[in-house]
């Protein structure tokens, strides 16, 4: 009986139809799986009488051959097919790659450096991990000014303090140090504060900040600059004004506002309805911060300006939320390509 049923079980493998990759996975499943035909006949081995057992598993080894065989024969002929249908025609013209795009923060960055170099302008770096002298002392911050506080400055250590720097007025410092006037250099780069994120503030941004040092520069000087800048980012039809204010490494100070590029000076909500926005603070440089760096301040003067990177871009491309900025979400980056 039981030869009789694996010569059925060979007569069934022989002609089991196998048409397809899903037809060969049954005939694997149902003869050479373990619940498949050929796990049950060996199970049943422990059955058969001693005097026949020689002979069962001979049988049930033959069945076993002949269905490895039929498997891997049909194995191997739906995988050339596969392979024949995986080839590629080289002669197609190939997919075109997507196009990237710069960051809109990098367009704006490059686009502020390319203006101040037309007007003779360097470019200066400095580490963002920066010294008490470098962030605080040397630009004539007091002892007790807020800036220095831990809920204002990411410190790293204290005494002596290490901190991440809070602008990057630290890089100019060190072109005063290292450089003898005239002095002519902008400063971009990323700078950090202890601040609660929101739509209008990070807890890290990106700042430019400009230097001038010579023999009589005047706030003249500084005023016509900036009317430069701006007429040169926001058109030639954009207006400054600017405003009283403190600093403590400049004296005197101002911020300034341009015109409003949405409203033309007619009132909305991006300028609050007063027609100006305000987009930097500037002044002429303390007489002590020159001092603090070797400079004679009887002899130079000079002016410095520092700006938000992010807050000019969102000013030209009409931007409302500053947290979008370091999202990394392509839908966003996609509408820069092609610009800058």
């Amino acid at each position: 009986m039981s030869q009789e049923l694996i010569e059925q079980h060979i007569q069934e493998a022989e002609t089991f139809s196998i048409q397809s990759p899903a037809d060969l996975e049954n005939f694997r499943l149902k003869y050479l799986s373990k619940k498949g035909v050929l796990a049950d006949l060996f199970a049943l081995m422990k059955n058969i009488e001693p005097a026949e057992r020689k002979n069962y598993g001979l049988q049930v080894n033959l069945l076993k051959q002949k269905t490895e065989a039929i498997f891997e024969s049909f194995k191997e002929k739906f995988e050339n097919v596969t392979t024949e249908e995986k080839k590629i025609d080289i002669t197609l013209p190939g997919e075109p790659m997507s196009e990237g795009a710069l960051h809109p923060l990098s367009i704006i960055r490059n686009r502020i450096i390319e203006i101040f170099s037309a007007v003779g302008f360097t470019v200066s770096d400095g580490p963002e991990i920066e010294d008490d002298w470098h962030n605080f002392t040397a630009l004539n911050f007091p002892e007790e000014h807020p800036a220095r506080d831990m809920q204002d400055t990411f410190f790293i250590r204290k005494n002596p303090d290490l901190a991440l720097r809070t602008h990057t007025s630290s890089v100019q410092v060190r072109m005063m140090e290292k450089h003898k006037p005239p002095l002519r250099t902008i400063s971009p780069g990323r700078v950090y504060r202890n601040e609660a994120i929101s739509a209008r503030a990070h807890c890290f941004f990106h700042q430019v900040e400009g230097l001038y040092i010579d023999k009589d520069v005047s706030f003249a000087d500084l005023k016509q600059t900036l009317l430069y800048f701006a007429k040169e980012m926001f058109g030639a039809d954009t207006e400054i004004r600017l405003r009283p204010s403190y600093f403590p490494f400049t004296e005197p100070s101002a911020e300034m506002d341009i015109s409003c590029n949405f409203c033309k000076g007619e009132g909305c909500n991006i300028c609050k309805y007063t027609g100006w926005v305000e987009i930097l603070g500037c002044g002429m440089i303390d007489p002590a911060v020159l001092d603090n760096c070797k400079i004679d301040s009887n002899v130079y003067s000079g002016f410095a300006f520092g700006m938000g990177i992010e807050r000019i871009t969102m000013l030209v491309y009409n931007i409302n939320d500053l947290r979008i900025f370091s999202e990394n979400d392509v839908r966003f980056l996609k509408q820069f390509s092609g610009i800058g």
